[in-house]
């Protein structure tokens, strides 16, 4: 614990940056200096670089070309959305969904872990059993359904502020969670393609998502399928923006860190050679592939709870081409590159609407011959694989070694 806490605070630079950064925005937005408009600019970039970031493992880090991310984007957005629009009309069978599969996850762990897992998760099962006891004592009801929605009730009791965000956490643990494993039964399919293959399969992935999105009322009647959902909550804030990209960036860096992230870049500099070595080479393709998932339903969890509409079309496979941009921009293997890339691609796209009037349109021309210079002038990408401040890779100091001479 003591050589965690050593490591977190070594960064304090880029911590209080990041704090100030944070403060910053937050007071601007507070005093009016900066318009809801850019403020919601800046939110939507925090979104993008989350999900690019997500590509850039799977495509950048691991060689596995995916056009995907925008489906496991919209599973996360609707997912999330549908738990806390559930909520505001006191609704608690979204949030005891939630609380269902965190205790099914549980049950998982405690048969396939061992040691402090194991023990953690007994003794939760157990307060849950022991809780439910109670309510059939004290309500006379067996149901575990209606003990669980009972249970979620009693976030209503809290001030609305509060339990609102409550409800956003979870949800959005959720839309990640389901957009993680979706993206894992998938992929023990598609992952066996290799290349163009797999990035076809994972584009036709997104289609089928946008299709199911176009008709989600026949099963879940407040999704309101193509006429899109309206009045999910705005609980997304600027704090949970930033907040949820600095995790991202962290988490990222940390497993690229480890000894999992090397045998993941191996597979892409060369997969035969990585499974000679011993390398699990399904496994490691598969774990990028599932945690990158995760972070664009978390990303698309934020979006649904950023705009008060949530329509199909924002989810249209056209779209899946933003993450791809913003990754081969910032530089494939470049986590600082995403993050700059993603801010300039938003910032960018958007203040070419301050083109004098008559010529907004001429933005979608200005972009590309943008973006077309930088690919010709800098083929690599802005950064081209490289990373500035504790996102460097560590070089460890060679090993002296003693040599004993023989007199």
């Amino acid at each position: 614990m003591t050589g965690i806490l050593k490591r977190f605070f070594g960064y304090w630079k880029w911590l209080v940056g990041v704090g100030v950064v944070f403060a910053v925005v937050q007071i601007m937005i507070m005093t009016g200096l900066l318009t809801t408009y850019w403020a919601t600019i800046l939110q939507k970039a925090c979104i993008m670089a989350i999900v690019s970031l997500g590509l850039n493992l799977i495509y950048g880090f691991n060689g596995q070309f995916s056009l995907g991310q925008w489906g496991f984007y919209a599973i996360g957005a609707y997912a999330a959305a549908d738990i806390t629009y559930r909520w505001k009309d006191n609704d608690m069978a979204g949030l005891a969904i939630v609380m269902a599969t965190l205790l099914v996850g549980l049950v998982i762990v405690a048969f396939l872990r061992k040691g402090k897992a194991q023990r953690i998760s007994l003794g939760v099962l157990g307060v849950a059993v022991l809780g439910w006891v109670i309510h059939l004592i004290v309500t006379g009801e067996l149901s575990p359904w209606i003990y669980l929605k009972n249970i979620c009730g009693m976030v209503d009791l809290l001030p609305v502020a509060i339990a609102g965000q409550i409800a956003f956490v979870f949800a959005m643990i959720f839309g990640a969670t389901l957009a993680a494993v979706i993206s894992y039964l998938f992929g023990l399919i598609v992952l066996k393609m290799g290349g163009d293959y797999f990035g076809i399969a994972t584009l036709g992935f997104t289609m089928v998502v946008k299709v199911l999105a176009d008709n989600a009322d026949s099963v879940f009647p407040e999704m309101k399928g193509a006429r899109g959902m309206v009045g999910t909550p705005q609980l997304a804030s600027w704090f949970w923006a930033i907040f949820l990209l600095g995790v991202t960036v962290v988490v990222v860096r940390n497993l690229l860190q480890s000894s999992s992230g090397r045998a993941i870049i191996s597979i892409r500099e060369d997969e035969t050679a990585a499974k000679a070595m011993g390398i699990d080479t399904t496994r490691y393709k598969t774990l990028p592939f599932v945690i990158g998932s995760f972070f664009a339903g978390l990303a698309g969890a934020l979006y649904a709870h950023r705009y008060p509409t949530l329509h199909p079309t924002a989810f249209h496979f056209i779209k899946s081409f933003d993450p791809l941009i913003i990754v081969v921009f910032g530089g494939l293997g470049s986590v600082s590159g995403t993050v700059v890339a993603a801010f300039a691609w938003a910032i960018s796209l958007e203040g070419l609407r301050l083109l004098p009037q008559g010529m907004e349109l001429w933005r979608y021309v200005i972009y590309p011959v943008l973006l077309l210079l930088v690919m010709l002038l800098r083929p690599q990408g802005l950064f081209g694989g490289t990373e500035i401040g504790f996102l460097k890779s560590k070089i460890w100091p060679r090993r002296k070694q003693h040599v004993s001479s023989e007199n």
